[in-house]
Order: structure tokens, then sequence, then C-alpha cells
């Protein structure tokens, strides 16, 4: 059951495809890298089925990292590989040379969530507005530069920093302690049900879960749009 707003004072949100379209702005060069690596001949598939294959085996190696499995390095240099096997193209090569281009490319995209400044503009008036991302630091910083949110936000916190990550519940103690917040004053604000909903209600915080659908098994607090704060806060 959703509690009270009434007392909260500190609003943490998550940046990649919560704040930062990372669909949209990730997608974007993707498609790009797949047209000039000429992979549709190489893979014998086209974008949006390889684009679905990579999405999946990005995030599996994501929560793999989440776990401290694998590391940073391990992530970046075989996430395109393990998704040119699902063809039957290896390559291990071309793969890194396509990471080095993503990497560079990715987080320069400018796409935000619909309504992002104008509700960030809103809630910066009556609360403190505070980051808290699961992310490389070099590539989060120039996301968060790049668009023009640094300045709405005291605390920018980005889990590689601290070998800590969402949902782990140290991060949100870390956050409060950077915030000087108490627990009860804090609403985390996000997209990935596990790492920001799960992860803020056990540490005793409200979350509210933003979804462009309806949920069908979350009864909690939730949005479709960043602008449906503003009826909350």
């Amino acid at each position: 059951m959703a509690r009270d707003l009434t007392n909260k004072k500190h609003l943490f949100f998550d940046l990649d495809d919560t704040l930062w379209d990372f669909e949209k702005n990730s997608g974007h060069v993707l498609e790009q890298l797949f047209l000039e690596f000429d992979l549709a001949d190489k893979l014998k598939t086209d974008f949006s089925t390889f684009h679905s294959t990579y999405k999946k085996t990005n995030l599996q190696l994501w929560i793999e990292y989440s776990k401290k499995e694998i590391n940073k390095e391990y992530l970046r240099n075989h996430r395109f590989n393990l998704a040119f096997k699902q063809f039957n193209y290896d390559n291990y090569n071309e793969n890194l040379l396509i990471t080095e281009h993503y990497l560079e490319r990715g987080p320069k995209g400018k796409h935000l969530k619909d309504g992002c400044i104008d509700t960030l503009e809103y809630l910066n008036k009556n609360y403190h507005l505070h980051i808290i991302t699961n992310g490389f630091k070099e590539v989060q910083a120039i996301k968060i530069d790049g668009c023009g949110l640094r300045d709405y936000f005291k605390n920018i916190i980005i889990s590689e920093e601290h070998n800590l990550s969402k949902p782990e519940e140290k991060i949100f103690r870390l956050a409060e302690t950077f915030a000087d917040a108490k627990t009860e004053e804090c609403v985390m604000i996000g997209d990935n049900f596990e790492s920001d909903i799960v992860g803020a209600l056990n540490a005793g915080w409200e979350a509210i879960y933003y979804t462009e659908q309806k949920p069908e098994s979350y009864s909690g607090r939730h949005i479709l749009n960043l602008t449906d704060l503003k009826k909350l806060f």
C-alpha cells in the first residue's frame, strides 16, 4: 500500500529510461552501426531482430554485473559478440570496434523522456532532487551534462563510483547520507522494477514506478508519464 507523500522532501530519480531516453538514444546509434558494419549481411537478419537479441543479451550481462559475477570490462567487451553468436557469427575484433564506436556515440544522445525538463522545473521549486543511477561514471556524466540535467540535482550518485548498485540497500543508505535526508523523507522514481522499486521499498523508502503501460501485477504507486508527477507532488 502506497504511503502518504506529504512529508517527502527528497526525490531520487533513476537516469536511463526514466529521465534520459536510453531506448531511443541507444537504438539510433545501434541502427547506424548495424548499417555501417553491414551486419544485415553478416548476421543474415534485420535490425529489429538483432536489436531485440542485443537488448536481451545486454540486460542479462547487466544483471550479472550487478551481482558482481562479471566486471565492467567483460560486460563492455563481450556483449556485441555474444549477440552475434546467436546469429552464428563470431568476430571478437569487430565486436571491439563496434563497442568503441557505440561507447563514443551512445552517451551523446539528446533525447529525454517526454515532459522531463518541464517536470524537473516544477518539482525543483519545492523538493530536493537527486539521481541514483546504475552505470559507468564516464558514460553517465556525458549523458547528464550533454542534456543539461546536472543543475537540477543536488546529488548524483553513480553506482560505479561507490562499488554499490541498486537494489542493494547500502546505496539507498548512502544516498540518504549524501542528501542529509531521513528515510521517511525519500522517494525513488524509476523504470526498473527490481532495482528502483523493490530496492527502494526494501530500504524503507516510498517508490514510484515509471512504466509506459499500466502494470498488471503491481498495485503500488505508478506513473505512465513524467508529467504525472505534478499530480502527486
